[in-house]
């Protein structure tokens, strides 16, 4: 058997980009696509009072609030800890895989996907390093990418484009659920088959240096929070009250948080609004979007979001059409297919280019492989059921 233990020096410091303007435009490439996208639009719908109409405060509230108590959390070691907590241990090859890949499709049902896979791939990385089992690495990592993705559509708040949606149609939890929840059990017992494909074998995993979580008193505050922000989601808690609860409690907590937000995310949605806003103001662009959503909602969104990924085509297309089902459906199952179907794909793939010995050119043709596969499967039952 082979053994491992945990050291923290195994993690690489990146390097500064000697030109920071194009190291921002490296990191937030979306961003500055929407905010083109944005400034091109108003050539053509001049700024007025009516921009305010185009924002949904509402899910800018939640998005803020959300991402701040997970990064709590995270802060805090919690995810870490389960991690460490599951893994450790005697256990067979395929158990280990499939732990590692199920961990971000069941926690991205809580803390988004792109949060997932930033604490889990690592994770994983780590682990089949010192295991000597490198050379499943691309198949670990791109099964929890494609778990990722699969297991937050299941809740309105494992992904941004879920939390949009379920806000601008006004849905009930069990209009929601009842749409995406067949398709998360569907995609459980394909991933879990998925590891059969790889050899057994016996391991032992030993993470004696590892951290648990520091502190129980923030992490039970920030537990309390995401309740909080759960109350909010479903209509319970209006956003301006939450917005003022997390705020507060992030001041006299962390206010350190506040400097690690990710902010282009808020600023994306901001510049899609406005985007989306201004071609439904335009009649011709208005009258082409209303007849491409008439005819296949659901193939047309998920085709938008291998172009331009699945959240700005969520916020794009939905002041397009009342079919909020196919629109759902079509922009999660849409996160599979390109690396660029999901921001979160690009998440993992980068995480991975930072391996010893990356492989980009076969990563990336498993990854077509799989995702392609899959997205074909999970159309197909999306058109047969609904």
């Amino acid at each position: 058997m082979k053994r491992a233990s945990f050291s923290s020096s195994t993690q690489k410091a990146g390097k500064k980009h000697p030109f920071p303007p194009a190291a921002f435009i490296k990191k937030e490439p979306v961003l500055m696509v929407s905010a083109v996208c944005a400034l091109i639009s108003m050539f053509f719908v001049p700024p007025s009072a009516a921009y305010i109409d185009y924002i949904d405060f509402r899910v800018l509230a939640l998005l803020f609030c959300l991402m701040a108590v997970v990064a709590g959390l995270q802060r805090h070691g919690l995810f870490a800890w389960l991690a460490a907590k599951l893994l450790t241990g005697n256990m067979h090859r395929r158990r280990l895989f499939l732990l590692l890949i199920l961990l971000p499709f069941f926690t991205s049902m809580l803390v988004t996907n792109d949060v997932a896979l930033i604490t889990f791939v690592p994770f994983a990385v780590l682990i089949l390093e010192l295991t000597g089992e490198t050379r499943y690495l691309i198949f670990v990592v791109v099964m929890q990418t494609v778990a990722a993705n699969l297991g937050s559509m299941a809740t309105p708040v494992g992904n941004p484009q879920n939390l949009y949606l379920y806000s601008a149609f006004g849905l009930s939890a069990g209009e929601f659920f009842g749409t995406v929840l067949p398709f998360a059990a569907l995609a459980l017992p394909l991933l879990a088959a998925g590891v059969l494909f790889c050899p057994q074998g016996d391991l032992r995993v030993s993470l004696p240096e590892r951290s648990g979580i520091d502190r129980i008193q923030p992490v039970a505050v920030y537990a309390a929070l995401f309740f909080i922000c759960l109350l909010s989601v479903f209509r319970i808690l209006h956003y301006a009250a939450l917005l003022a609860i997390v705020c507060i409690a992030l001041f006299f907590e962390d206010r350190a948080l506040f400097r690690t937000m990710d902010y282009g995310l808020l600023l994306t949605f901001v510049c899609f609004f406005i985007f989306a806003g201004n071609l439904g103001a335009m009649e011709s662009v208005r009258i082409f979007l209303q007849k491409m959503l008439a005819d296949q909602p659901l193939l047309a969104s998920a085709l938008a979001s291998q172009v331009i990924s699945n959240v700005p085509a969520a916020v794009l297309l939905s002041g397009f059409t009342d079919d909020w089902r196919a629109l759902l459906l079509g922009t999660d199952l849409g996160g599979l297919g390109t690396p660029i179907a999901s921001l979160a794909s690009l998440i993992s793939f980068r995480l991975y280019m930072k391996t010893t010995g990356a492989n980009g050119k076969k990563y990336l043709g498993f990854f077509m492989l799989i995702n392609a596969a899959g997205l074909a499967l999970f159309l197909a039952a999306a058109l047969l059921l609904f």
